[in-house]
């Protein structure tokens, strides 16, 4: 009996240990297996090395698209003409430059008569053309009056070194300052023809057949008394001047003959004094000084 009983016993106790055994062989196929640290370091590896890649395909995408935009509009800004370099510009002038010279060698020389003088030479060279030009006008017009023929033996009246410029006078017209101011001599009115002498001796500063409105008139420049005097005798008779610029003359010497020429209109001398550069009234300063 006691046989039997440990036997039923260790058959009891074999059961249990069997089912414990079999218990946890079902809980370690029912359990999870722990990961595995190696395996994830991989697959973390993988995902790393193919993490760039992706990101250089990106960007590459990116500039694809963006080039594709811009070389169009670089193209075009290209093709512009305000695009080119001030030497580019510099170089195409001198190329049209080169071009004109050689399309024009062997052309006819610019007519001088087509430009007006500019320089100071050519305005000096064109002013003396157009004296000569004006005194050969005036040669012209004064070549049908006749030289008046001159008795140069006579002497103006007086014996001083101021004297009257004639020897009659038939009138005395408009003084010093007439014509509101206008006026700057005094007119001694005689027949034409009359003599002129020199009021004082000098040397002759104008000699001319058109001394602005003055006419033919000559003008002679003196000392007296330590001053400047100049004496100016207007509206002479054509051809009738004896004397030419810078000749010395001395006074009562004839000079020319009255007349009526440039503003005028009667036969009169029309005499001026002027005493270092001064106008005065030369009627006055012959009375204070002709002798």
């Amino acid at each position: 009996m006691a046989q039997q009983h440990d036997s039923s016993a260790d058959e009891n106790q074999h059961e249990k240990t069997t089912a414990v055994a079999r218990s946890r062989r079902s809980l370690r196929v029912a359990a999870p297996a722990a990961p595995d640290n190696r395996a994830t370091r991989r697959a973390a590896a993988v995902k790393n090395r193919r993490s760039p890649g992706r990101r250089v395909a990106v960007v590459g995408v990116i500039a694809a698209l963006v080039g594709s935009v811009a070389i169009p509009a670089f193209a075009a800004a290209q093709s512009t003409p305000e695009t080119r370099t001030v030497q580019q510009l510099a170089n195409a002038d001198a190329q049209s430059l080169v071009v004109a010279s050689e399309h024009e060698h062997g052309a006819s020389e610019l007519d001088r008569s087509s430009y007006s003088a500019t320089t100071e030479a050519e305005i000096e060279k064109k002013q003396a053309a157009e004296a000569a030009a004006a005194r050969a006008k005036e040669a012209a017009r004064t070549a049908s009056y006749t030289s008046q023929s001159v008795d140069l033996s006579v002497t103006g009246p007086g014996s001083g070194d101021v004297r009257w410029p004639l020897a009659k006078i038939d009138h005395i017209g408009d003084g010093f300052m007439a014509r509101g101011g206008e006026h700057q001599g005094v007119d001694l009115l005689t027949a034409g023809g009359t003599p002129i002498f020199a009021a004082a001796s000098g040397t002759v500063k104008v000699s001319s057949e058109g001394y602005y409105g003055y006419g033919v008139a000559i003008s002679i420049d003196s000392v007296i008394g330590g001053k400047k005097v100049n004496t100016l005798y207007g509206h002479m008779r054509y051809g009738s001047r004896q004397v030419v610029a810078g000749q010395k003359v001395k006074v009562g010497q004839v000079i020319g003959l009255v007349g009526s020429t440039g503003r005028s209109t009667a036969n009169h001398l029309h005499f001026e004094v002027a005493i270092n550069g001064t106008k005065v009234d030369p009627l006055a300063w012959l009375k204070a000084n002709a002798s």
